[in-house]
């Protein structure tokens, strides 16, 4: 059941607090400055590591104060079995979808012709890696802190915009909002990470495979 079924217990809810995204946004560009320095290469795949690490640290320094509060905070809590397991397969069918629409941004593109010579770092770093990421940051910390301090309804508006925002190429966007929606929902619905965390990454593993292995369909 959402957090806002009950506006009494949702006055007094805040599962992330508001210093924890100030914190994030002053570490992340001092991290990344610190990591950027000591980048070996300027290679695509390293840059995207290095991008997805410097994220990752940023929201570990963030809400580390919060100790062991920081997991259910950031909706790392069991969820019922149902959406883990029928979850993706809604996935599956919204991505394909999508898809269809013939919508191919330039920046995946690119990304997307290294994946050949470098399968298996390629899907480390983005079926594993990116997802953690970027379902902690938005679905973890940002929803966690509009969803206590203006409800979950608000939480799922909000995170699924700045989840599709943060993809920057108009065309990137339009592909990416349907997912963000979906996986918002299932944030909501269940009132924790797990279900959305294990979509985005069989999403991630499912397109990178499908761009090596069937290429054009």
């Amino acid at each position: 059941m959402p957090s806002d079924a009950n506006p009494l217990i949702q006055n007094a809810y805040r599962p992330v607090p508001g210093w924890s995204l100030l914190v994030f946004a002053v570490a992340l560009p001092i991290i990344g400055f610190g990591v950027a320095r000591f980048l070996p290469d300027s290679e695509m795949l390293t840059i995207l590591g290095a991008f997805f690490a410097i994220g990752f640290l940023a929201l570990v320094v963030a809400v580390a104060p919060l100790g062991r509060a920081a997991l259910p905070a950031l909706g790392l809590r069991p969820a019922n079995w149902k959406y883990v397991v029928f979850g993706p397969l809604a996935t599956l069918a919204l991505s394909v979808a999508v898809s269809q629409l013939g919508i191919e941004p330039q920046g995946m593109k690119k990304v997307i012709e290294f994946v050949p010579e470098q399968v298996i770092p390629s899907l480390l770093l983005l079926a594993v890696l990116a997802p953690i990421v970027e379902e902690l940051v938005f679905r973890g910390l940002i929803y966690g802190w509009i969803a206590g301090r203006w409800g979950t309804m608000a939480g799922f508006i909000v995170s699924s915009l700045a989840f599709a925002a943060a993809h920057f190429e108009p065309a990137h966007i339009v592909l990416v909002l349907p997912l963000g929606l979906l996986f918002g929902w299932m944030r909501r619905r269940t009132d924790s990470l797990l279900p959305s965390l294990v979509c985005h990454i069989l999403n991630n593993g499912f397109a990178l495979l499908a761009a090596v292995y069937l290429p054009g369909v």
